[in-house]
């Protein structure tokens, strides 16, 4: 996926409707298992992972330069290049995550968040944050929901996190901005 993405993200809550209704729901993503960090294992065919503290040794894992070295993430087969999309994660079990959206060729050597690469969320110590560009701003208004949905207006490049719990579902939204 190529977000041109800029330094500058401005950060906003509000309450969702329908509108997460109106994406597109006709991309399926699986997990890439070749991207992988060795300490992630993929389940329901490639629709889940599972984090071990300690990794699978190094000769386990197939070696593949498309796999993150470092971090403990894991990118998805299909790349998305315009459009609104949406699509919802489990996370009920989760105590520290990240999710969303990454360039396909951002740095295997990098973690999700740190540089202007990746746009994501985050949940750690039973708080939210937004990430982007190593800049991390709270999230107020969404708890520890079993699910959660993510919304990308692709064009408008803004990703929203969607407590899939709440009706009206409370939601919060980075937007990047190009610098200029």
């Amino acid at each position: 996926m190529a977000l041109p993405l800029a330094r500058l993200c401005r950060w906003g809550a509000k309450r969702w409707g329908a509108a997460a209704g109106e994406a597109r729901r006709g991309v399926s993503f699986k997990l890439e298992e070749k991207t992988a960090h060795s300490s992630l294992a993929l389940f329901k065919k490639d629709t889940g992972v599972k984090y071990g503290l300690v990794g699978l040794e190094p000769t386990q894992v197939a070696l593949n330069v498309e796999r993150f070295r470092e971090w403990a993430v894991v990118l998805a087969d299909t790349a998305v290049t315009n459009g609104r999309h949406y699509w919802e994660v489990t996370v009920k079990r989760s105590q520290q995550f990240r999710i969303g959206v990454a360039d396909v060729d951002m740095s295997r050597d990098s973690c999700i968040g740190v540089d202007d690469r990746s746009w994501v969320f985050s949940y750690a110590q039973r708080k939210w944050h937004t990430m982007l560009a190593n800049e991390k701003a709270p999230i107020e208004g969404i708890g520890q929901p079993e699910k959660v949905g993510l919304l990308l207006e692709y064009e408008a490049k803004k990703l929203s996190l969607v407590d899939v719990s709440q009706v009206p579902s409370a939601a919060a939204t980075c937007r990047a901005v190009r610098e200029s």
